[in-house]
């Protein structure tokens, strides 16, 4: 009966890890929705598209891709987009904004609705998607 409840007990604390990781792989308030993923080309180049959405009021945090981001606002306005090195740029549906590889950047809704870009990111094959600066990598 003992064994029994450890192994229980051992069961609840690991689930509750992998609800955690899950939980953290998206900041409350984000919402990334993956469309397609290809190879290009260009070896050991894909390209990636996803729907990013933002909370009214959220900032997402400060993170790199390892390649190039186009973004597109298809809904909400303003989103604020701050890219290391250079002026904030406020866009709205329909504005577009090129991020070079590696540069540091975030972006916070600054409307008072849900606001969603289209990311497109042509990265290096194999690595994380996002790193955080000073954190964490997803894919």
């Amino acid at each position: 009966m003992h064994a029994r409840r450890m192994a229980v007990v051992a069961a609840v604390i690991c689930a509750s890890g992998l609800v955690l990781h899950v939980a953290r792989a998206q900041q409350a308030g984000t919402k990334r929705i993956d469309l397609q993923r290809h190879d290009l080309s260009v070896p050991g180049r894909e390209v990636i598209q996803t729907i990013v959405e933002l909370d009214p009021g959220v900032t997402s945090s400060r993170h790199t891709h390892p390649g190039e981001e186009i973004v597109y606002v298809l809904e909400g306005a303003p989103l604020e987009y701050q890219v290391e090195g250079k002026p904030s740029v406020t866009l709205k549906p329909g504005d577009v904004l090129f991020i070079p590889a590696g540069a540091v950047h975030a972006a916070k809704n600054v409307g008072t609705r849900k606001g969603a870009e289209l990311a497109t990111y042509i990265v290096e094959k194999g690595k994380p998607l996002l790193t955080e600066v000073g954190g964490r990598s997803s894919r």
